[in-house]
This record gives C-alpha cells, sequence and structure tokens, in this order.
C-alpha cells in the first residue's frame, strides 16, 4: 500500500539533492554552451581539418551512452600516471568535476550540430546585407549572425537544457547524492523504492516544468524582439 506519510518525511531528503542536481545542470549547460560555438564554428569552417574534428568529436560524443562518456573520465583518467602527477588530477579525481566535464562535452556535441546548422541556414542576403553596410566579418557575426542562429536553434537547445537536466542522474553511479543518488540511499534505509522513487520522480517533474517555462518564456521574448514593431 502507497504510504504517503512516508512520502512526506523523505521530501525535505530530495529537495536537498535536488539542489546538487540544479547545480550540476547549470555547470553542464555552461560548458556545453562555452564549447558549442567553436564545434559549431569548426563545424562549418571551409578548411577540411576543422571539419573533420569536429564531425569525430560529435560522432564520439553524440554516437556513446554519455554513461560510458563519464566512466572512461572517473575511471579510466587514473589509469594514466601522467595526469595522476599533473596539476589536472585534483579536478579528474574529483566526481563533481567530473560529471561537469563529461556531461559538459556531451551536451556541446548536441548544442553544437544544432548551433552549425543554425548558423548555416541564415539567408545569403541577410550576409550579403551586413556587407553591403560596410560591417567587418566578426561584428557582422556577432551582431546579426549569432543571434539569427540563437533564435532558430534555441527549440532544439530547450529541448537539450531538459534532458542535461535528466542526464545528471548518472551522477548518481559515482557516488554524487544529487536526487537519483539521495533517493537510492533512501531506498536502502527505508526499503520502499516505489514511494521514494515516485516522490523523485515528482520532484524531476516539477523541475523540468519550471525550466520547460523559462525557455517558453525565453522563446517568446526573442520572438517578440524580431518581430517588425508598428509604426
Amino acid at each position: 500500500m502507497f504510504d504517503l506519510t512516508l512520502l512526506r518525511s523523505i521530501l525535505p531528503a530530495l529537495l536537498t539533492g535536488a539542489r546538487l542536481t540544479l547545480v550540476l545542470t547549470a555547470l553542464v549547460i555552461l560548458v556545453g554552451i562555452a564549447l558549442a560555438l567553436p564545434v559549431a564554428l569548426c563545424r562549418n569552417s571551409r578548411l577540411r581539418g576543422l571539419r573533420a574534428a569536429a564531425n569525430a568529436y560529435m560522432l564520439f560524443f553524440r554516437g556513446t551512452p554519455a554513461l560510458v562518456q563519464l566512466f572512461l573520465l572517473y575511471y579510466g583518467a587514473g589509469q594514466f600516471e601522467s595526469i595522476r602527477d599533473s596539476f589536472l588530477w585534483p579536478v579528474l579525481r574529483d566526481p563533481f568535476w567530473c560529471v561537469v566535464i563529461a556531461l559538459g562535452l556531451n551536451s556541446a556535441s548536441y548544442a553544437g550540430k544544432t548551433l552549425a546548422a543554425a548558423l548555416d541556414a541564415i539567408p545569403r542576403g541577410i550576409r550579403e546585407a551586413s556587407f553591403v553596410l560596410g560591417l567587418s566579418r566578426p561584428h557582422a557575426f556577432w551582431r546579426i549572425d549569432l543571434p539569427l542562429a540563437m533564435r532558430t536553434a534555441l527549440p532544439a537547445l530547450g529541448n537539450d537544457v531538459i534532458l542535461t537536466c535528466k542526464a545528471t542522474s548518472l551522477a548518481s553511479t559515482v557516488t554524487l547524492l544529487e536526487l537519483t543518488g539521495t533517493a537510492r540511499l533512501l531506498t536502502s534505509e527505508t526499503y520502499a523504492p516505489y514511494e521514494v522513487f515516485f516522490g523523485g520522480g515528482l520532484v524531476y517533474l516539477a523541475i523540468n516544468y519550471l525550466l520547460m517555462s523559462g525557455l517558453r518564456r525565453l522563446e517568446r521574448t526573442f520572438n517578440i524582439q524580431a518581430s517588425p514593431q508598428p509604426s
């Protein structure tokens, strides 16, 4: 029988775990966004070597499970003495930063491909008009191309944000007590997996609902700013 009293008693612990989930989500998104633009530019570059490197990067991170990538970084990095003796080791031995790096690299592969497609979809006439107006290529990119591409890519990037939030549950496999990790710990203490994971699912649902609402508002803001204003 479903125990509502138990569910109410474990909600504070689940919400505590949700804080770490939100922190991980925010940091992974920041890493993904920071790397997505270079990946997109390399993907659309005229240089064959840069295109090949970007395609190889996206093929690996999009074609292999995020859990495998996390395990390769967390368990695999320590096998190399050169890494253990380097300045990277204090970061790579910490499961928190391994999750941020691994999921950030994974997120960048999806966001980079989306952004590359959005940049490639910008009409040639807009670029020609910017050059006629005397804008330099970098100036036109930052003031015209990138804002237009972000508006086009925003719905797909929003989906990536939701997937990233859910992917942080993999952090529980490397000892982090985020929302899923906390639920697993509570299950071992209460022997009530149904109530515990039902409560965890409700918290995930609430987080993702708030994220989706914020992303929809951001999309509307972009559309309003882009629409012609009445004279």
